[in-house]
């Protein structure tokens, strides 16, 4: 049994990880830390684990006795955590945070999104978990950038769901302001960009074009739609082929020729996608479920393949019907 400790496990993250490890054939949750909530059971704060799990959280830090540790933490914290501890050698590492996407002196953490970077991960000791609109963004880029097909301006159109903004609450995630409303944020200037572009040279090492990036927050509580624009001369036939060899051996990643949409994708670790073509003009729709794709199921993902396991372990989740 793989023994997992979690930090910061009050979030929506943390509350779709512990759902997933606690019906994990191959886990055992040691503990899960919250200062805030030490004492409480987890169920009195993920009422949807009633009846699934009887553990509390705790204040304390056991890192002697498990065997990885995810970080479920606001950004800035893991790296303070780690620098402020006493890490075990061989404890792996799994960081759902920002604060080691982006490659760095001293960072040994693999970036961890699997279609990119699965052969590392495998073998890692520390992984950073990708951003969930990065995820959704890349996933619709990599086999063009693969092919070094990525030229001129990408355009991108991104709504995301309520969640991605946190547990906590603020004005903008407001039911009254976010039901039947629609709003645009951090225009061309969004975090995950960074780690975009750092996917993309990994692949295509002379990218250097603009990523226009607009994200949208959506009148719904989860999942993540994409529109991307690119050029691109190849016929739709080409480009379907060309995705769908490169998803090939990935089991979360799809192609679908027909129209997509988001209901397809929520409570699953899927990305699906879908291509038209239009003259020079090549549109990807790219959708995931921002807490499980864009977050907590890829850590799952990454954890089974740190662990040497069969990569869908625990991860085969059906939509709902409505």
């Amino acid at each position: 049994m793989i023994r997992v400790g979690i930090i910061g496990g009050a979030g929506y993250t943390a509350g779709e990880l512990i759902r997933l490890l606690i019906n994990h054939p191959d886990v055992e949750i040691v503990f899960i830390n919250s200062t805030s909530n030490a004492g409480n059971l987890i169920a009195d704060v993920h009422e949807g684990l009633y009846g699934e799990t009887d553990l509390h959280f705790t204040d304390q830090l056991p890192l002697d006795q498990i065997d990885v540790l995810f970080f479920c933490t606001a950004h800035g914290d893991t790296k303070k955590f780690i620098e402020s501890h006493e890490i075990p050698q061989a404890l792996k590492i799994i960081d759902l945070s920002q604060d080691y996407r982006l490659k760095a002196e001293g960072n040994d953490f693999v970036y961890g999104l699997p279609e990119l970077n699965r052969r590392a991960t495998c073998s890692a000791m520390h992984v950073a978990n990708p951003g969930c609109f990065a995820t959704c963004i890349q996933l619709g880029l990599l086999p063009l950038a693969k092919q070094q097909l990525l030229q001129g301006t990408i355009s991108v159109n991104a709504i995301t769901g309520s969640t991605g903004a946190g547990v906590k609450p603020s004005a903008t995630s407001h039911f009254s302001w976010r039901d039947n409303n629609l709003s645009v944020y951090k225009v061309f200037q969004h975090q995950h960009l960074h780690e975009i572009r750092q996917s993309l040279c990994q692949l295509q090492p002379d990218f250097s074009a603009d990523i226009d990036f607009i994200p949208y927050r959506g009148s719904f509580p989860r999942g993540i739609f994409t529109t991307l624009v690119v050029r691109n001369k190849l016929a739709i036939d080409e480009l379907i082929h060309l995705y769908t060899d490169y998803y090939k051996n990935d089991s979360f990643t799809h192609i679908i020729e027909r129209n997509i949409d988001l209901k397809q994708v929520v409570n699953t670790n899927k990305c699906l996608l879908h291509l038209e073509k239009y003259d020079d003009k090549l549109v990807i729709v790219s959708c995931i479920d921002n807490l499980l794709k864009g977050a907590s199921g890829t850590a799952v993902h990454n954890m089974n393949l740190m662990f040497g396991l069969e990569e869908t372990v625990g991860l085969k989740l059906k939509p709902s019907a409505f």
